[in-house]
């Protein structure tokens, strides 16, 4: 009896089809433009908009008079699809905001996270936008105006545990995001408190002399 239901067993073929996790799995190490990839003609899909954080270098400015302060080039960039937490890359992103792009990579270096090498290579590859597309005389003449992060795709998963139970697993991705600036860095730019004596101690003298006494002559 078994063998004649497996002489009756129909068969069925399944068509594997790529899923939209896989494909991102494939790209996650690949920057926002791709020669390798086709384009997106060519799959029958409408090509998206461009990134409104790129269209800031397409902007055209009015020329300036001579007696107007020189407006600095800057140029923006973005490193998408980065294996890697948000939340972890933010620390990264906050470190390197406010420095020159070669005191950046310097710092970088002694950093122990796994995030440093994306940040390194979307500073490396803004810096030379920078002097290809947007007349930058000096390319060590830059510091860094904007440095944040986003969220981007997370893909649950699950994972085996004992017993024939399951849990939930997240693999987490983030896009980064830089704006580079010709010039140099600003002394204060986290508008921190000054801290010199000299000048705190000048302050406190003035405040008491311009004190009002209560109830005095």
């Amino acid at each position: 009896m078994n063998a004649l239901k497996k002489l009756f067993v129909p068969i069925v073929k399944v068509q594997h089809q790529l899923t939209r996790n896989t494909f991102v799995s494939q790209i996650r190490n690949v920057n926002y433009i791709s020669k390798a990839m086709p384009p997106l003609e060519e799959e029958g899909r409408e090509r998206p908009e461009k990134s409104k954080w790129l269209a800031h270098n397409d902007k055209i400015y009015p020329p300036q008079t001579p007696d107007e302060e020189r407006r600095p080039a800057f140029v923006c960039h973005v490193k998408k699809d980065i294996k890697y937490s948000p939340k972890k890359m933010w620390y990264i992103a906050c470190f390197v905001r406010g420095m020159s792009v070669d005191e950046a990579l310097i710092q970088l270096n002694y950093v122990p996270k796994k995030g440093v090498i994306a940040v390194r290579q979307a500073i490396l590859e803004a810096q030379e936008l920078a002097v290809e597309n947007h007349n930058v005389e000096y390319k060590s003449n830059l510091w860094i105006a904007e440095s944040f992060v986003n969220k981007g795709n997370y893909i649950k998963g699950i994972r085996r545990h004992a017993r024939g139970r399951v849990g939930e697993v997240e693999y987490k991705y983030c896009n980064y995001y830089i704006r580079l600036e010709e010039g140099q860095p600003p002394a204060n730019y986290y508008n921190k408190p000054v801290m010199d004596k000299e000048i705190l101690l000048s302050k406190w003298i003035e405040q008491m002399r311009n004190r009002k006494v209560i109830s005095s002559l």
